[in-house]
Formats: structure tokens, C-alpha cells, sequence
């Protein structure tokens, strides 16, 4: 288990607060229990934020003809639908809602290379929203992991995850256990596979980024 390095600065800046406040409140006022309130809130807040940095080990053992989970969360949606954006066709649509407890690491579900790449600006729905795939803050990602065997990705940002960042453009080429992304505080992330695929997911299905296998190309 480690500190994932999206956190470094937001750990160190809390630290830093969480120093001064307890030193001001320990300066300021008399009162011992006032002090050491501020010292329990403050370490409350730092652990919260650390945990949700954590970056534990994961290492990919699925097969060729697997796909694993891109993150930790729960299966919300498994279904058909329209895909607008790049296929301009029929997909299979597999969401999966990440909470604020959850590991935020954001894996490749398999190797290949990056076909294409778009972020779009958006607005802060719910991340369960029938909407937020469409409007909100978002990415795109297209990987090819053979011809005819392209999986979609998208990062959506939720009403409480308002940064999302990423680690790969068009053209890049992606190995199993590569992160492509991470998400802060809460959101979705949406696979398109092509209509055959067998999902070996299901509804409620808790996953595991890097490790739960939740398709498999026929």
C-alpha cells in the first residue's frame, strides 16, 4: 500500500493547515480541551484524505481475452445503448460508481493502443444521473486492444468529484497494470464494448480496479 501521487500536494497542504490551526488554537486559547479538539478534527480530516490516496498493490492476472475493472466501485448499469461520441452505434454500456471511500486509481482494462482521446468540460451531476455520461465533466478514452476489439472508457465527474485527471493522449500505447487516470472525490466510469462481448459482470457486483474481471472478448 502506498500514497498515490495525486495526493502529495493535498496531504501535504492539509498537514500544513491542520499545523497551524493546532498550534493557533494551543497559542490563542487557555483551555486545554479546545486545543486538542482542533488537534482530533484535524487528524480526522488528514486520515480521511488519506485513505482516499491510498494506492494499494494490484496486479493484473486476467487471461488474453479478459477485461478487468478500470477502478474499485460498484456496477450500476449494464446495458444497450446508443454511443454518440466516437462508435456512433450500438454498445455495451457498463457503469460503474465509485464512492468517496473507494480506491479513486483509474487502471487500463486491457493492453492496446490509444485510438482516441477527448476531455470535455461539463457540469457536476450526480454521477448516477441518467445525464452525467453526456453532460458533465468527462473524458474519453478509446483503446484497441486487437481490430475489431476497441473498449471505450469514460471518466464522468460527479457533484462532489470536480477534478479529473488523466495520463494519456491518442497514439499512446497502454500495457495491463498502466493507470490512464484517476478521479478526486467520488464518480463514475463508464466501458462501451462492442455488442457480443460476454459481460461476466452484474448488477450490485462490487469490483476491484486491475483485478475483477468484467468482460471477456468473444
Amino acid at each position: 500500500m502506498t500514497i498515490h501521487k495525486e495526493g502529495f500536494k493535498i496531504l501535504g497542504g492539509t498537514l500544513l493547515v491542520s499545523t497551524m490551526l493546532v498550534g493557533g488554537a494551543f497559542l490563542l486559547f487557555d483551555a486545554a480541551l479546545i486545543w486538542k479538539l482542533t488537534a482530533i478534527a484535524c487528524g480526522i480530516v488528514f486520515l480521511l484524505f488519506l485513505q482516499f490516496f491510498r494506492l494499494p498493490y494490484r496486479e493484473n492476472r486476467a487471461s488474453g481475452n479478459e477485461l478487468v475493472a478500470p477502478c474499485d466501485g460498484k456496477v450500476v448499469v449494464i446495458e444497450e445503448v446508443e454511443e454518440p461520441e466516437y462508435f456512433q452505434g450500438k454498445r455495451i454500456q457498463v457503469s460503474i460508481f465509485m464512492s468517496p471511500l473507494n480506491v479513486h486509481a483509474n487502471w487500463t482494462p486491457c493492453s492496446g493502443e490509444v485510438k482516441y482521446f477527448k476531455y470535455h468540460p461539463g457540469l457536476f451531476l450526480v454521477a448516477w444521473h441518467p445525464k452525467s455520461s453526456t453532460e458533465n465533466e468527462r473524458t474519453t478514452v478509446v483503446i484497441e486492444h486487437a481490430p475489431g476489439k476497441d473498449v471505450l472508457l469514460r471518466q464522468v465527474a460527479g457533484a462532489v468529484a470536480r477534478r479529473i485527471v488523466w495520463y494519456v493522449n491518442a497514439g499512446d500505447k497502454l500495457n495491463t497494470n498502466d493507470q490512464f487516470g484517476f478521479i478526486k472525490f467520488g464518480s463514475r466510469v463508464d466501458l462501451y464494448f462492442p455488442l457480443g462481448t460476454e459481460i461476466v459482470a452484474n448488477i450490485d457486483d462490487v469490483t476491484k480496479g486491475n483485478e475483477t474481471v468484467i468482460a471477456r472478448w468473444k
